[in-house]
């Protein structure tokens, strides 16, 4: 999926609190072939751009001379409100692959799970290399296939674009069946009753009265 943004070229003499002020978001293109040209950007048009593309989907830049095939290298939020402010976009080669993590979509309910037992997703996304008009948002993990204990997916049984190649290791594992086992309750041993018994004084024999004759 390719999307398009709207830019313009940034007037050195504005400051960054002014664009933001005026509704834009200051940005920067480069690339290995791009010198880095200072952008502004509608805000609005960014944030749906953002919410759309994130940083694994083409984003075309219009009007910074020619159109510029360009991915989100960076992103800086405003820590209280959330909102960006300044986007780095990094200009692709055109003709060359690229390679960039992609995070990982768990699909489905595994057989294993239903039946008690713990899935353990080890991995969140894995690097490829891959062409630009095919650079997926997300690549898909089948949890269905987990039915037993031991089962497992690795990176290699992901399905790819048809122009991408795996660069993480194809044994590492993305998912995987652990068996439940319910730890038995230590019962703890009741507390020692330990009875005091008052023991009572012996009482004394009166002596008798001395009678004075």
């Amino acid at each position: 999926m390719i999307v398009a943004l709207e830019v313009k070229p940034r007037d050195a003499k504005e400051t960054a609190e002014t664009l933001r002020k005026h509704g834009s978001v200051p940005a920067v293109l480069y690339g290995p072939k791009e010198s880095a040209m200072p952008i502004a950007i509608d805000a609005q048009k960014l944030d749906r751009i953002w919410k759309e593309a994130g940083e694994t989907t083409v984003i075309t830049l219009k009007g910074a001379g020619e159109d510029k095939d360009t991915l989100i290298h960076d992103m800086q939020f405003h820590p209280v409100t959330g909102k960006p402010l300044h986007v780095d976009f990094y200009v692709l080669e055109k003709g060359k692959k690229v390679t960039i993590n992609i995070p990982l979509e768990f699909d489905g309910v595994a057989p294993a799970e239903k039946a008690g037992h713990i899935i353990v997703k080890a991995l969140h996304e894995i690097e490829i290399e891959v062409a630009p008009a095919e650079l997926p948002h997300s690549l898909v993990v089948d949890l269905t296939k987990l039915e037993h204990v031991g089962d497992h997916i690795t990176a290699s049984e992901i399905a790819l674009p048809g122009s991408a190649t795996l660069i993480t290791s194809g044994d590492e594992i993305v998912a995987s069946v652990t068996e439940f086992k319910e730890e038995s309750a230590e019962i703890a041993p009741a507390p020692e009753t330990v009875i005091l018994t008052e023991k009572k004084a012996e009482e004394g024999t009166a002596s008798p009265e001395t009678k004075n004759e």
